[in-house]
């Protein structure tokens, strides 16, 4: 997101937003948001990225939306330790 954007109400959760992740990126706001639709996505992603403060930008990655988004890396864990 952009220094001049303004804070959103968006909720994201890491079900919500690996909703996205076969999203056609880089993609418009509305790219994403026909995404959504047709791929059934919960009414709570729709509703987000309706929520994104939009001047016709181009998204990368649902971390230019979601900033927070957890990474691959987040989730490293050695399976021998279980």
């Amino acid at each position: 997101m952009h220094e001049n954007s303004k804070k959103v109400k968006m909720y994201w959760t890491l079900e919500l937003a690996s909703k996205l992740e076969d999203a056609p990126w880089p993609a418009t706001k509305d790219e994403l948001i026909d995404f959504a639709i047709r791929s059934g996505a919960p009414l709570e992603v729709i509703e987000n990225l309706q929520e994104i403060e939009d001047e016709g930008e181009i998204y990368d990655s649902i971390e230019d939306i979601w900033p927070d988004y957890p990474t691959k890396d987040d989730f490293f864990f050695h399976e021998d330790e279980y």
